[in-house]
């Protein structure tokens, strides 16, 4: 399609230097909204592709809850705190190496390379977990699976954020992040059915059997990303056209319309020196930390479901539908977010929901409302996902301060994972209030912590529209609040 580009370009010679210059010119609008479908279509089938990667990252990351009402603390003889140091540790590694993967992937060609050798990597390391004797053996498992996880869910919202723009991001990484509540509820369809059945096959327990599946399927996967994961719009792929690739470059020129070139060309280099200066990415990042924190309950989801009484089978299979209900809730309050342009208001309400179902939790451990109160409790992950889209919004001004800024966030999230791993000790059961008052507290100062920073950015997008005016100057850059 050489031609194409050609078409849309006027060549000048420059007299003194006698190289050419080439100077954009906008192709027609009809052609640049088919281009630009065509181009958006391609993209999509690809999220699709990055999707069923993080189903992947979250299923092997969370199986060891199924596993636990199968033998695994029995068979491994683990005592007192020793299943939370487990589910712990995997966030230890996970924090660790986000921030300086990100860094290294925003500088990578080609980083569908470097993502694909991850996820065969975890997918190896969650088989070894099946194979574990002891809790140490376990325990280094479980923190070199978070180690390699670490570089997939950064990685695919900066390159998201590459391609992108603004009011598209927001419902792609619903779509991305729809991932984890596809996991949590296929996930445990797949553990009832591999728990129910591959018991003392081979001579291995039923629990280990669940590793070595998923695991398996995660190396499978993995052999077929190194095609299908997308690089950057400045690296040329085959399933792009000339025309389609350049496209995509100039809509995220785009999007920076109204920003200030010079200071981007400065912080290109020190995106973490920039992010880690910026108030606003360590504000967001705790933001994003402390609802995380009020999420911790779907890393014992099957123990809180088991809480209702029935059998490992029955319990895992109750688990699938809260999560399937979080994916479609999901997708609407995503798409509405991006064609508002508000984040905050599609926060509050899925945490509110969320509320609603902790108090329900707490006021009663019949079964009915118990299972109730799982769908309404799950809602929080919603207002998790628009928050990731809004810290990405929040940060235009380079790439490489973006890529630091969500993995920092990440990061915090991680932290308190660690943490929020301690919040449901057994002793706490059946009925797990203390718990819940504590994610009802996170979840409020969360809400808080983003209604400060949405009047923040009001005041910066009134400053912009003020200096405009007195300038004569366009429309230029708004945050989205």
């Amino acid at each position: 399609m050489e031609y194409q580009r050609l078409a849309n370009t006027e060549i000048y010679p420059d007299v003194e230097e006698h190289t050419p210059v080439l100077v954009d010119v906008d192709p027609e609008p009809d052609r640049k909204r088919e281009v630009e479908k065509k181009l958006l279509r391609k993209l999509d089938l690809r999220v699709g592709f990055l999707v069923l990667g993080y189903i992947m990252n979250f299923m092997d990351r969370n199986n060891i809850a199924a596993a636990r009402l199968k033998g695994l603390e029995k068979d491994l003889r683990l005592t007192g705190q020793e299943f939370n140091t487990l589910i712990s540790v995997l966030f230890v590694g996970y924090a660790l190496m986000q921030i300086p993967s990100n860094i290294y992937l925003n500088r990578l060609k080609r980083p569908s390379l470097y993502l694909s050798s991850c996820v065969f990597l975890w997918g190896i390391i969650s088989i070894s977990t099946g194979a574990a004797q002891s809790f140490r053996a376990a325990l280094a498992s479980r923190f070199f699976l978070g180690f390699s996880e670490a570089v997939y869910y950064p990685g695919v919202l900066l390159m998201l954020s590459r391609w992108y723009k603004r009011d598209e991001l927001g419902l792609r990484i619903a779509y991305f992040t729809g991932g984890s509540s596809l996991a949590n509820a296929f996930g445990s369809l797949i553990a009832s059915g591999v728990l129910a059945t591959m018991d003392g096959k081979l001579g291995y327990q039923a629990w280990r059997w669940l590793f070595f599946c998923e695991g398996g399927l995660t190396c499978m996967i993995a052999t077929s990303a190194f095609y299908i994961i997308p690089d950057y719009p400045t690296t040329p792929v085959l399933w792009l056209t000339c025309e389609e690739r350049m496209l995509a470059q100039k809509r995220m020129e785009e999007e920076l319309n109204g920003i200030d070139h010079d200071s981007i060309k400065a912080m290109e280099g020190s995106g973490l020196a920039e992010a880690l200066a910026d108030w606003k990415v360590w504000w967001l990042a705790t933001a994003l930390a402390v609802l995380n924190t009020a999420l911790s309950y779907s890393f014992f989801f099957p123990t809180l479901a088991a809480t209702m009484g029935f059998s490992p089978t029955i319990t895992l299979l109750l688990c699938a539908p809260p999560w399937i209900v979080v994916l479609l809730t999901s997708f609407y309050v995503m798409g509405r977010s991006d064609r508002t342009g508000d984040r905050f208001w599609h926060i509050v309400g899925p945490v509110s929901v969320g509320m609603i179902g902790f108090v329900m939790a707490i006021m009663s451990t019949d079964t009915l409302a118990r299972y109730v109160s799982l769908f309404f409790m799950t809602q929080t992950w919603v207002s998790y996902i628009v928050l990731l889209a809004w810290v990405s919004n929040s940060i235009p001004e380079s790439s490489s301060k973006r890529a630091v800024s969500i993995a920092f966030g990440n990061t915090l999230s991680s932290i308190s994972n660690i943490a929020s791993s301690y919040v449901w000790p057994a002793a706490w059961g059946p009925s797990y209030v203390n718990s819940f008052l504590i994610c009802i507290l996170m979840a409020a100062v969360s809400v808080l912590m983003l209604w400060m920073y949405r009047l923040h950015l009001i005041d910066l997008n009134k400053e912009a529209e003020m200096n405009e005016r007195a300038l004569g100057l366009p429309t230029g850059f708004r945050y989205v609040t």
